[in-house]
């Protein structure tokens, strides 16, 4: 039971990870259309307020899928010290 637990637990994990890559590629997608199509009507740069509004969507959305601790936290430390010490290593 504990094997079949874990696989929806990972299952789960695994559909909001890709709820929010799809999120985030849609917000970019959106926005560069949105920066294409002030540029080209030559308006007063009005696009930028899309972009802050929904961004903030975008990082409240960030904080739900990964926590405080998957921005800068101890995790992503070790992880970047451990590449680090790789790239190093590898010169």
């Amino acid at each position: 039971m504990e094997s079949e637990e874990r696989y929806r637990r990972a299952k789960r994990r695994v559909r909001v990870l890709k709820g929010f890559y799809i999120h985030l590629a849609t917000y970019i997608a959106v926005m560069a259309l949105l920066l294409l199509i002030d540029f080209l009507t030559g308006g007063g740069w009005w696009f930028y307020w899309p972009l802050l509004g929904w961004g903030i969507g975008i990082v409240a959305h960030a904080f739900t899928v990964f926590g405080i601790k998957g921005f800068l936290g101890s995790e992503w430390e070790e992880k970047k010290t451990r590449d680090l010490m790789n790239s190093y290593s590898n010169k």
